[in-house]
């Protein structure tokens, strides 16, 4: 660690943040009589706080976005001579960074061929909502406006994107919602809706079939989705739900919106989620990893059938896009997610993440057959979850402050990890680990060694 903060005045900082920031996710109360932790540093894996404690990161910057670590000087060298060079213009027109990346990207998404850019993960999904709308009104009536979405799943913060939320205690308290949004079942195998079938993964989908149906199909414009349910659980779905979900969508004219926005650019070790189940979205949505956190940017890529649509007809001052996002103009985005690209590919961090999801997953299996409190580890790739449970056969969810101790033991002993989080009533119990693509064996062992002594204390 650089020490060199320490000749800033630390307690300022810390009395400036006291008085001043509202922290995200955060309960201020507690700050009354204690201080809020303050990241000054990081580099590699490891971040440092104020009083100059070291902690292993394994959730990537809190929120699943530092896939290739901290520190990379070749990203803010990029970044800075871009800023130089041009710092921004509005997305009307064109920029160098933004066509090599967006070219680039591409080159990674086959059968699709457009890259809307914005600035967040929320702001990338309301482009999409707001495409199938306009798609319902420019080819339906308005009629097949409705889009559904997954129970456990999550698309982001805004009014119109928490319509889309499958987390009841994130959307609580923030209606009355946008229209038109339609829940349809989650795929959680090991929380089963319909007992013990024999092809679940069919089963969950044939749910979504049910709910068009009921629905009308010719109401329905979109489906959304994420390829592993992340903050309702880190879920991946059974095997035959992607096939028949693809199917289903074919059927019925319906679009297929992947959210990537956690899974993107490689954390379950492919570049996208949706790849590792053959699936051929309409729309996919990403941010987080994009640019591992070096700069702001989020991407709504299409296929070119979509595109078309809002452009067969230049007479009419109605027919296109009209929409903007001011700082999908900002070049630092797509300047940093190219060098981001480039570390990814010349790293081999695919394999790598493909090579240290299965060690985590090993020692979380482990982990189970020591602690009657694990009852159920899953995930893909770098993307992770153990769900706690007070009784493996009942399959009971452990108290919430019990998952939180954990989480808070491991903090203790300098590994940050994360769970489920004022999500789901009742089921905010899974512990979830995503640390960065460069991860390595004993990076693994020690996040998993932290989380065996704290479920030893916590439940002992």
């Amino acid at each position: 660690m650089d020490a060199s903060f320490l000749s800033n005045d630390i307690e300022n900082v810390v009395d400036s943040d006291k008085a001043h920031v509202w922290h995200h996710l955060t309960q201020h109360k507690p700050y009354d009589s204690s201080d809020p932790r303050i990241i000054v540093e990081g580099k590699g894996m490891l971040v440092w706080d104020q009083h100059g404690k070291e902690h292993l990161d394994a959730v990537s910057g809190g929120v699943w976005t530092v896939n290739v670590g901290y520190g990379r000087e070749s990203i803010a060298n990029a970044v800075r001579d871009q800023l130089i060079k041009l710092n921004y213009f509005a997305g009307s027109a064109g920029s160098v960074p933004g066509a090599q990346f967006a070219h680039k990207l591409i080159d990674k998404m086959p059968g699709l061929s457009r890259v809307y850019y914005c600035n967040s993960g929320s702001e990338a999904n309301e482009k999409a909502f707001k495409m199938i709308r306009q798609i319902a009104h420019k080819r339906h009536g308005g009629r097949k406006h409705k889009i559904l979405y997954r129970d456990r799943d999550y698309h982001g913060t805004t009014i119109t994107c928490l319509s889309a939320g499958g987390q009841d205690e994130r959307n609580a308290q923030y209606g009355p919602y946008t229209p038109g949004f339609v829940r349809v079942p989650h795929c959680l195998e090991y929380r089963s809706q319909w007992g013990e079938v024999d092809n679940y993964g069919e089963r969950a989908a044939d749910a979504i079939e049910e709910v068009i149906l009921r629905e009308g199909p010719d109401t329905i414009g979109g489906l959304c989705l994420e390829p592993v349910t992340a903050g309702g659980g880190v879920i991946p779905a059974p095997q035959g739900y992607w096939e028949r979900v693809q199917e289903i969508c074919a059927k019925y004219d319906i679009l297929l919106h992947i959210d990537e926005v956690v899974c993107g650019v490689g954390r379950t070790g492919a570049w996208f989620g949706y790849q590792n189940y053959g699936v051929k979205p309409d729309l996919v949505t990403m941010a987080k990893g994009v640019a591992s956190g070096y700069a702001a940017i989020a991407c709504l890529v299409t296929t070119e059938s979509v595109f078309e649509m809002f452009k067969d007809d230049a007479e009419d001052p109605m027919s296109y896009f009209r929409d903007i996002s001011t700082f999908g103009g900002c070049t630092a985005g797509p300047t940093a997610a190219l060098e981001n690209l480039r570390i990814i590919e010349q790293e081999n961090l695919l394999d790598n993440t493909l090579a240290m999801g299965d060690r985590v997953l090993d020692n979380l299996r482990a982990l189970q057959d020591k602690h009657k409190v694990i009852g159920d580890v899953r995930g893909k790739g770098l993307f992770c979850g153990a769900e706690l449970v007070a009784d493996r056969a009942s399959k009971e969810p452990v108290a919430e402050k019990r998952v939180q101790a954990v989480v808070a033991d491991c903090m203790k002993q300098g590994v940050i990890i994360g769970a489920t989080n004022r999500s789901l009533p009742g089921f905010n119990n899974t512990l979830c680990l995503s640390p960065a693509l460069i991860c390595t064996p004993d990076d693994v062992d020690r996040i998993t060694d932290a989380i065996d002594q704290a479920l030893t204390r916590v439940f002992a």
